[in-house]
């Protein structure tokens, strides 16, 4: 079909219209209809399902940037005007007022628990946050020094090995099992991660503490001595998971879907997701802000590096500040700003050589006209950056944290689709433009 005339698509105008459809001609005028379905908030979509059937064409969308993969209710994100909301509630008033399980279930439940609903969902959790003994052996194949989240996408997609009672993702009872099983072990897992990178035994979890608090007290407790969680630590750590339950279809939570579309089980789903959230370009961010910070050094070789920063011809780049959705700025930086600073003040940690550079970085960024101009803000990356740092937990581990946090989306994300009747097994398209038919040619003869 050749190109659609331009001066088409001008003329049309959606807003305030109700069950209309989008007319697109080509310069012979032969004409497309296609219905436009709308959103509850944010932008229409075209409905081109018919659109090869019709026309014998598919539509062209590198990295999906123009396309809904999906229907969904979960999670909305305005990039240009800094909202994210999940099931309708601002994140800020989430991570403010609420705590991760709380918002877990929001995002697998569509609404608010009251103390009786929240009450059950926590202890459903709770009970579940131990994992088979066998999976120590599983951790003990890894050498030492590999990466946590190596270790973390066999971890969660071996727990479909163990808990065979979960894996029928047609039975409602059983896709609640899986979910609670997944969201309860992510923690268990991640820590265990942790203390087997670092030689030490690992800490069983304990039901008398909260699910930030948990975590925390199995990575750093050890059975020498007893570890007592810091509630300002485990507060804000626990804000952090908020900040990273859910962001709608980006690269993982798509990858989850897709291998849910297939029937794949919820552990292997979520094993999928790990794997793809592991991409620098992904989950990586915080963990290239600590590298930033190490590379500029010390505060004095802060004026050369943002030198450098400026002149595009440099190649360095300015780490988490700035986000690829976020347009103006990211609204989970504002609310996890302020328990960054808690956390440092609790800890004594002004005086760490890199969070001197990270705070100065962060002065410069708030200021500097260069940066003010482009909208180059501190987002959410660069102050969980900063509290990892201030905690002790090595770099590696950042990214499995974000896994951690996520897992709830992941797991909402796949209930919804699951649910969903109208979904199909994911099956892409494509442009080819390789070699058209060729005679084979006898290897006596090429």
């Amino acid at each position: 079909m050749p190109k659609p005339a331009e001066k088409t698509v001008e003329k049309l105008d959606l807003k305030g219209k109700k069950n209309i459809k989008m007319m697109v001609c080509d310069e012979e005028d032969k004409c497309v209809v296609m219905p436009v379905i709308r959103a509850s908030e944010g932008p229409d979509v075209l409905d081109v399902t018919k659109l090869y059937g019709d026309t014998g064409v598919f539509t062209y969308d590198p990295g999906f940037m123009s396309t809904a993969s999906c229907e969904s209710k979960i999670t909305y994100i305005d990039g240009d005007k800094g909202i994210l909301r999940h099931r309708g509630y601002d994140i800020q008033d989430l991570a403010k007022k609420s705590d991760y399980l709380e918002v877990s279930y929001l995002l697998l439940n569509g609404e608010l628990p009251d103390k009786k609903q929240k009450a059950d969902f926590v202890n459903n959790v709770t009970r579940h946050t131990m994992v088979h003994e066998q999976l120590s052996f599983l951790y003990r194949g890894f050498p030492r020094r590999s990466h946590p989240m190596a270790i973390m996408c066999g971890a969660a997609a071996s727990l479909s090995a163990f808990y065979h009672d979960g894996l029928d993702s047609r039975d409602p009872a059983s896709r609640e099992l899986s979910i609670h099983r997944m969201i309860a072990k992510m923690p268990t897992l991640s820590a265990m991660a942790y203390k087997y990178s670092i030689g030490q035994p690992f800490v069983y979890p304990r039901n008398d503490l909260s699910f930030a608090a948990n975590f925390l007290h199995m990575m750093f407790a050890v059975p020498a001595e007893e570890y007592k969680v810091s509630p300002t630590l485990a507060k804000a750590m626990d804000m952090i998971f908020i900040l990273h339950a859910d962001h709608e279809q980006n690269a993982s939570t798509s990858t989850v879907r897709l291998a849910a579309s297939s029937g794949a089980n919820p552990f292997a789903c979520i094993g999928a997701g790990i794997a793809s959230l592991w991409g620098a370009a992904h989950g990586g961010a915080n963990e290239a802000v600590l590298k930033m910070l190490q590379e500029i050094g010390d505060v004095k070789n802060i004026p050369d590096f943002i030198s450098r920063v400026k002149d595009k011809s440099a190649g360095d780049r300015l780490m988490g500040f700035g986000h690829r959705v976020y347009k103006n700025y990211d609204p989970r930086a504002a609310v996890l700003k302020s328990a960054c600073d808690d956390v440092l003040a609790e800890l004594g940690a002004e005086n760490d050589p890199l969070l001197k550079i990270a705070k100065e970085l962060e002065r410069i960024a708030l200021q500097d006209e260069y940066f003010v101009q482009r909208k180059l803000f501190p987002n959410v990356d660069f102050y969980s950056g900063i509290i990892y740092k201030a905690m002790g937990i090595p770099t590696q581990m950042y990214t499995v944290l974000f896994a951690l946090a996520r897992t709830a989306g992941w797991v909402a994300q796949w209930k919804e689709m699951i649910e969903d009747p109208t979904s199909k097994i994911g099956r892409p398209r494509q442009l080819y433009t390789g070699y058209t038919q060729r005679d084979f040619v006898p290897i006596e003869t090429r």
